[in-house]
């Protein structure tokens, strides 16, 4: 049983308690997010899991890795981390750039699985501030986004890492050096690599870490002792766990009794952030704890969270995608989604009922790259037009209509073929959002959704005004300007009379 002491208030470490949890407002009227998965693994600029495939003999990542750099055996991910020095790291210019996306809250990775830290730990020696920057990565962003009024939150990665690490245990079976162990068996920086041989099976080399969480119970006293350590320091709005809630994940104990102790750490940890932040806020806890968990209405303890999909309509609870522009981490091989998609994405999502956590990758200097900059002052100019009808909105009765919609398959984001009989609906009091997926060649939308009890008064195009139209019979038919405001998503905001 993990041992834990978590602050006093109206949450028990408990599923009947923590079920109680209320989705605070500002996380309903925020919709967009901003998030930095940032970190050492940037250093090879060759994408997302590297600390773990430099290390699997045969892959992009390690050929890479022993052509750049030599073999893991002499240079390892604890050199990679070393070389981490975030050197032209500005966090005011770029929450400039995330705040005049349309972000609303903003989102630090603390940890990603590679157990390097990106705060100034005192229970690990691995982070931003001894080594590598020698700067508090975590402090440097909550600094930026608390000056702008941003809600900040926090992403821990760590919870599969003990079976995640275990490549760095083994050796090449053939070629010059087979047979030499990698860096990861010197006992000298076992508190880096970890002591999970258990989960090394030379003969089983599957690049995806099985089970996802460990049953090791000193590794759940460990995790809870670091998430701890970071809702005490940063007091963060919102916090992700990167999988289902530790330990008994629905993914991988889908028959775990709600009883069964695997879930203590991850009951401690969660009780402990709601009433850290009510304790801040006259007793409410205004925190959110995002989880992903295929069974998430039985694990459910906060918000949803889908990476790289989403939902197929509405969902009455309040959820997240969290996605990327490209790679995790910065890849010079990744082609960038068009400001275009992002934004389709982003349309569907809010109309239901969803937000979207956006990441945009960083280089090992802190900067971002100029497809990624266009990328968000894209998004910029068409959140100044059609950010009436995304911030502080709510689902309509129905989340859209017409016949194209997303693909819901895991990690599946091919952008939709839309067409102009294509809309996504929000609304905000008497006023009704229709999102245009396509401009309609012959100028005029025709939207079927509406009955003769919902009264149209006035449409506005945003970004233009006034626009004539018609109601025969319930259905709506508005004619358009010859020139659209934006060349992306446009927005008619329909007033209803009460």
């Amino acid at each position: 049983m993990v041992k834990a002491q978590i602050a006093k208030g109206p949450f028990e470490p408990s599923f009947e308690s923590l079920r109680t949890f209320a989705c605070p407002e500002w996380f309903r009227d925020a919709k967009l997010g901003i998030w930095s998965h940032w970190g050492p693994q940037s250093v090879p600029m060759y994408g997302d899991w590297y600390a773990r495939n430099m290390y699997l003999e045969g892959s992009d990542q390690y050929r890479y890795h022993i052509r750049h750099y030599g073999h893991p055996s002499k240079f390892g991910f604890k050199d990679i981390a070393q070389q981490w020095k975030a050197e032209k790291f500005d966090p005011e210019s770029l929450m400039d750039l995330y705040v005049a996306a349309g972000a609303k809250y903003f989102v630090a990775q603390a940890m990603h699985h590679d157990n390097f830290f990106n705060y100034d730990s005192k229970i690990h020696r691995w982070n931003s501030v001894n080594m590598g920057p020698k700067k508090d990565i975590v402090a440097l962003w909550k600094a930026a986004a608390s000056r702008r009024g941003l809600p900040f939150g926090l992403t821990e990665h760590l919870g599969a890492t003990f079976s995640w690490y275990k490549f760095n245990k083994g050796q090449d079976k053939e070629g010059p050096y087979a047979g030499i162990p990698y860096d990861g068996n010197d006992p000298e920086y076992e508190d880096f690599y970890l002591p999970n041989r258990e989960h090394y099976d030379p003969d089983n080399l599957s690049s995806e870490p099985t089970p996802w969480y460990t049953s090791n119970p000193e590794w759940h006293q460990r995790w809870f002792d670091v998430v701890k350590e970071v809702i005490d320091l940063y007091q963060p709005d919102l916090f992700y766990s990167d999988g289902g809630l530790p330990f008994a994940s629905a993914w991988d104990h889908k028959d775990a009794s709600l009883d069964d102790p695997l879930f203590a750490a991850g009951l401690q940890a969660v009780a402990h952030l709601y009433n850290t932040n009510a304790a801040a806020n006259g007793g409410v806890n205004r925190a959110v704890y995002n989880q992903k968990d295929r069974r998430q209405d039985v694990y459910r303890i906060g918000i949803l969270d889908i990476e790289r999909s989403q939902l197929p309509d509405i969902r009455p609870d309040p959820w997240q995608t969290d996605t990327c522009v490209g790679d995790w981490f910065y890849n010079v091989k990744t082609e960038y989604k068009k400001p275009g998609h992002v934004i389709e994405i982003f349309v569907d999502i809010i109309a239901k009922n969803g937000n979207l956590l956006l990441n945009i990758p960083q280089k090992p200097d802190g900067t971002i790259d100029d497809e990624c900059t266009h990328i968000l002052k894209e998004m910029a100019q068409w959140i100044q037009v059609c950010g009436e009808g995304v911030h502080g909105t709510r689902p309509f009765r129905v989340s859209g209509e017409g016949h194209s919609s997303v693909v819901i398959d895991h990690f599946k984001e091919d952008r939709v073929e839309w067409n102009s009989g294509d809309f996504r609906f929000t609304q905000k009091g008497n006023t009704l959002y229709a999102f245009l997926m396509r401009w309609p060649d012959d100028h005029r939308a025709f939207i079927r959704t509406l009955t003769p009890a919902d009264r149209v008064q006035s449409v506005r195009l945003l970004g233009v005004g006034e626009v004539p139209f018609e109601q025969p019979y319930g259905a709506l038919i508005v004619s358009l300007p010859d020139r659209r405001p934006t060349p992306y998503v446009n927005c008619l905001a329909i007033e209803l009379k009460p």
